[in-house]
């Protein structure tokens, strides 16, 4: 069985390193860029270095693999061994070296994405 912190862990990273997508300039997003200090040390990322850590191994075993792909794989398995449905993978995205600046992600206290915002966000990625 998973553990929830490390599965938690890694669906946050995920969100966290797709939710910067900039619709407009066409920047940030599923990219990995989460991976550098920079960027993991937002205040928003707080705790996420723990899911960057937790995969690295598997990266260093599996060098092909992006890790902007890597971090979204390891949250649709994470979404899976909790119960929810199986999301489709879909590998080929690229690495980035540029971290988004901070306050990138939508911000939780301004309430809920309408599902129209929702379904364009996804039809972005």
């Amino acid at each position: 069985m998973a553990r929830p912190r490390v599965v938690d862990a890694e669906y946050s990273a995920r969100w966290h390193d797709a939710g910067t997508y900039d619709v407009n300039t066409k920047t940030g997003g599923a990219n990995g860029s989460i991976r550098y200090e920079e960027e993991y040390t937002h205040g928003s990322n707080a705790g996420l270095k723990i899911a960057i850590d937790l995969l690295e191994p598997i990266k260093a075993k599996s060098p092909k693999i992006t890790y902007a792909d890597l971090y979204q794989l390891a949250g649709v398995v994470a979404v899976e061994v909790t119960g929810g449905p199986t999301v489709e993978f879909i590998p080929g995205r690229r690495d980035s070296s540029v971290c988004p600046r901070e306050g990138r992600l939508p911000d939780a206290k301004k309430g809920c994405f309408s599902k129209d915002s929702v379904t364009s966000y996804l039809n972005q990625h």
